[in-house]
C-alpha cells in the first residue's frame, strides 16, 4: 500500500484564533502499524479550544503507535479514549470547560479504518461518487436519524452546530469505528465543520475529483472563505496510490458496505475498556449523547429566551 496526503488549516474570516488542529503519523512505524491521519476542532474558547484539539491530536497519534500488539481498529479506539481522558483530566484540573471533536483515518494494507467523535467528518471519494463515512454526533443528526427532522429542515435550524458527543467533556467516551476496503485512486477527505458548512458534497466531489490533492485542499479552503469563512477551516486529503488487490474484485462505491466493527466482543475476554465494548456492541448514540439530546430539547426554549447559546459547552 502506498498513499500520499495534503493538508491545510485556516483561521477563517471571523475568528481571531485557530482552534482546529491536525496531525499525521510519521516514521518507520507507519509501514508496520498503518498510516494515521487526525483532524480535531477544539471547543471552549481560544485557549481551551486550542489546548484540547492539540492534546487530542498528540495523544491519539502517540497512543495509536504505542499500542503495537493490538488490532489496529482497537488501537485506534483506545487512542481516542486516551485523548478523551487526558483532556477531561486537564479540564478538571484547571476548572475549564474544554473539549474537541476528533476524526481519524488509518490506512493499512488494503483497508481503511475511520474513527470519529463529534461532527468533524470523513468522506470517501471513489470515481464519480462520494460517501460520508463518519456519523455526525449532533443534535440535528440525532433528530434526523429518529425521523423527527428532514435534512432540508436541519439546514435551517439555528442549533445545528450543537454536538452531542466530544472528546474531553465526560470521563468516558464512545468512539464510532468504520472499516472498508480501499482501492487505487481512492481519496479520503477529513474536514472540520468550517469547511463542511460552506461546501456541498457535490462540490467536494467535483473539486477533489478534478484536482490534485494539494490543489483541492487550497481550492476547498478558499471556497469556504469566499462564502463567509464563519469558522476555522481544516482539510486533509489522503490519496491512495497503490493497493495490493491481487485476487480481489473492485467494489463500486454504491455497493460498498460500511459497518461499525463487531469483532471486539469475541476478542476482548474482558481485556478492553467498557467504552470500547459499548462502542462495538451498541455503536449508535452514547448514553451521554442521548441524555444530552433530551435535555437540550426540553430546555431549548429557555436557552433561546435567555440568549445563552453562546456559552453552551457543546456548541461548536
Amino acid at each position: 500500500m502506498k498513499c500520499s496526503h495534503s493538508a491545510r488549516t485556516d483561521v477563517g474570516r471571523h475568528r481571531e484564533h485557530n482552534e482546529d488542529d491536525y496531525g499525521v503519523g510519521e516514521g518507520h512505524q507507519t509501514s508496520e502499524l498503518g498510516q494515521l491521519f487526525v483532524v480535531c476542532d477544539g471547543m471552549g474558547g481560544h485557549e481551551a479550544g486550542e489546548i484540547a484539539s492539540h492534546m487530542a491530536v498528540e495523544h491519539i497519534i502517540t497512543a495509536f503507535y504505542g499500542l503495537r500488539d493490538e488490532d489496529r481498529r482497537v488501537a485506534l479506539s483506545l487512542a481516542f479514549e486516551s485523548a478523551n481522558a487526558a483532556i477531561f483530566n486537564e479540564g478538571t484540573r484547571t476548572n475549564t470547560s474544554m473539549g474537541t471533536t476528533g476524526v481519524a483515518a488509518v490506512v493499512r494494507d488494503d483497508v481503511c479504518v475511520i474513527a470519529n467523535v463529534g461532527d468533524s467528518r470523513a468522506y470517501l471519494i471513489r470515481g464519480n461518487d462520494i460517501r460520508q463515512i463518519s456519523r455526525d454526533h449532533s443534535l440535528v443528526n440525532e433528530q434526523i436519524t429518529a425521523g423527527r427532522l428532514s435534512p432540508a429542515d436541519a439546514e435551517k435550524m439555528f442549533y445545528r452546530h450543537v454536538i452531542t458527543r466530544a472528546l474531553g467533556h465526560q470521563p468516558e467516551v464512545v468512539v464510532d469505528l468504520f472499516s472498508f476496503p480501499i482501492e487505487r485512486n481512492d481519496r479520503i477527505l477529513m474536514a472540520t465543520d468550517g469547511l463542511i458548512n460552506h461546501v456541498e458534497d457535490s462540490e467536494l466531489l467535483s473539486i477533489i475529483g478534478q484536482s490534485s490533492s494539494a490543489d483541492a485542499v487550497e481550492r476547498l479552503i478558499d471556497l469556504a472563505n469566499e462564502r463567509g469563512g464563519s469558522d476555522n477551516i481544516t482539510a486533509v486529503i489522503v490519496s491512495i496510490e497503490e493497493v495490493d488487490t491481487s485476487g480481489t474484485t473492485p467494489v463500486p462505491l454504491a455497493r460498498l458496505v460500511i459497518t461499525a466493527t463487531e469483532f471486539v466482543a469475541e476478542q476482548t475476554g474482558g481485556k478492553y475498556s467498557t467504552a470500547s465494548m459499548r462502542l462495538l456492541l451498541a455503536p449508535q448514540l452514547s448514553w451521554q449523547g442521548a441524555g444530552l439530546s433530551v435535555a437540550l430539547l426540553a430546555f431549548l426554549g429557555s436557552i433561546i429566551a435567555l440568549g445563552l447559546m453562546g456559552w453552551w459547552p457543546f456548541h461548536n
